[in-house]
């Protein structure tokens, strides 16, 4: 392959035009008017002449590359292409009738590429008399950066056109991944459905908007907030992302755009284009948030004045939360699984924190003890991931003393704390436990008392449905982790991730999700359970 065609100039289009020019070959970029075609020639000149202020293209490069492009109007432009890429927007009647024209135009050996990144291949394929020689080449956004593009064979895409594709990436210096047409391909599949799950979360009222963002930010490590992302990508977007998906996946309740998601696309709130999304901007298409103005709040609930703090457990844990509490100037007494060891320290303390990672009977059971030798007025706190606090706080005889603290990741490194409340929490409990975080350095989340709070409620259905695709065999450990992190920027992929908290634990937190919700999509996937009970890691999946 020497010539190339791209059809579309978007942010989008002229972003796979500077990908190939960039590798030497040659690139017919073609739009559908002059206006447009300038539009696209201007991004492309902004991006390269971006790349030499930062010293990553050399000026006489950056003349050689947009010496290497040709701006047409119109498809005929295409006739001696050996390969064209459609980017034009996502609308399957419009993707038809452009390759309809490509397969009269383009000569019967050129390969055509859809960039769709949901749409079904196989469709716009059959729109041509060449469907054996149309596939999908998935680019992500911004394309010049991201070394991700996903290789999308339908049933009848011939095996050296896939072939020639795979090789293509690799001269691009990508790396390609080769995968069947079903909806939303790898990455898509897995971040939408993330992203649905957490708007529904936010609209529900079991977050705020800024907390919800800071806690996959802090808590998991992602690059943005889901909120912030979709705002990113345009809510228009992410509503016919997810409405395809639901559609062509089967109908999955999960991928049903949330009706928020909806009222805001009709209201005309599409995020940063807009100006206005999740968040409100200084204008269209700027990054700048604009504060909302403060609302007026009631007085402040008095926090209990905490002095002394009693951590209980002999592990790992225990030690970093004792070490991260004496750090931060509190008088700390530790204590093994028995209280009653060290009934008369523990009398004394303003705070107790349950370190020991026991199972519901054994930490119900250990609250009942807290309850016999500490004194009224002390705070109980467990640091929990997965059990329901509510059922620990009715074990003692104050339930209105009881919240949990639970840390991301585990002290003495204190970031995120999910400061999580039981509908018997009293509020000066919760302000005492939220000042207390910040007396640690770290920052609190408030949520309620449900399976998984927020980041474990947002990250391991996530994880479950990396396991899924796994288990019906659409792609592969190594493709699937890749597809995250090069793809969505992602700091590891699913299965890094679920091997490093071990399967055993994405299990227990998965059920506990399942049973809350009773959610269909949200049941453990059976490849996770075969695992679990095999004692084998994902690294051992071929």
């Amino acid at each position: 392959m020497q010539t190339i065609g791209v059809v579309g100039l978007g942010t989008m289009g002229a972003g796979i035009v500077e990908v190939f020019s960039r590798n030497g070959l040659d690139v017919v970029a073609v739009e559908v008017g002059e206006a447009a075609l300038e539009r696209g020639r201007d991004i492309l000149t902004a991006s390269t002449d971006r790349a030499v202020t930062r010293g990553k293209l050399a000026p006489a490069d950056r003349d050689a590359l947009l010496g290497r492009v040709r701006f047409e109007v119109g498809l005929d432009a295409l006739h001696d292409a050996d390969l064209v890429v459609e980017a034009v927007p996502e609308r399957l009647d419009l993707k038809r009738a452009v390759f309809a024209e490509l397969d009269r135009v383009c000569k019967p050996s050129a390969i055509l590429a859809s960039n769709t990144s949901s749409l079904s291949v196989t469709e716009i394929a059959v729109a041509t008399r060449r469907p054996q020689q149309v596939l999908g080449l998935h680019f992500f956004n911004p394309a010049p950066v991201m070394r991700l593009v996903e290789v999308v064979r339908t049933v009848v895409t011939a095996d050296h056109v896939v072939a020639d594709a795979e090789a293509l990436c690799a001269r691009l210096g990508k790396r390609g991944v080769t995968v069947g047409d079903r909806a939303g391909f790898i990455a898509n599949a897995l971040l939408f459905g993330y992203l649905n799950h957490a708007i529904t979360m936010y609209a529900s009222g079991h977050v705020s908007r800024e907390d919800l963002d800071l806690a996959m930010r802090a808590g998991a490590g992602l690059p943005m907030g889901p909120l912030a992302l979709l705002d990113l990508i345009g809510l228009d977007t992410a509503y016919e992302i997810l409405d395809t998906m639901y559609r062509r996946g089967g109908r999955d309740r999960r991928h049903a755009p949330a009706p928020l998601l909806a009222q805001l696309v009709t209201a005309g709130f599409l995020g940063r284009k807009s100006g206005r999304g999740f968040y409100t901007y200084e204008k269209p298409g700027s990054s700048a948030v604009v504060p909302e103005r403060p609302v007026a709040e009631p007085d402040p609930v008095a926090a209990r004045e905490i002095n002394a703090v009693g951590v209980v457990g002999s592990g790992a844990a225990a030690a970093g939360l004792a070490e991260a509490f004496a750090r931060a100037g509190f008088d700390v007494v530790t204590a093994g699984p028995d209280v009653r060891e060290k009934a008369a320290a523990l009398a004394g303390t303003d705070l107790v924190v349950d370190a020991t990672a026991g199972d519901l009977a054994a930490t119900k059971a250990l609250f009942a003890g807290l309850d016999e030798v500490c004194e009224p007025g002390t705070v109980l706190a467990t640091t929990t991931s997965a059990l329901p606090i509510i059922e620990i706080a009715m074990a003692t005889r104050r339930p209105e003393d009881v919240a949990g603290l639970h840390f991301l990741p585990p002290a003495p490194a204190v970031s995120l704390v999910e400061v999580v409340h039981t509908v018997r929490t009293a509020p000066e409990v919760l302000a005492t436990a939220r000042r207390v975080v910040e007396r640690l350095g770290g920052t609190g989340v408030s949520c309620p008392d449900r399976a998984g709070f927020v980041v474990n409620a947002l990250l391991f259905p996530y994880l479950n449905d990396a396991v899924r695709m796994l288990g019906d065999r659409y792609s592969t450990v190594d493709d699937i982790d890749a597809a995250m992190t090069l793809g969505c920027g992602y700091p590891a992929g699913p299965f890094a991730m679920l091997d490093a908290v071990g399967p055993d634990v994405a299990l227990e937190i998965q059920r506990a999700l399942y049973r809350e919700s009773r959610e269909p999509g949200l049941a453990p996937a059976p490849l996770l359970e075969q695992l679990v009970t095999a004692g084998r890691s994902f690294r051992t999946v071929n």
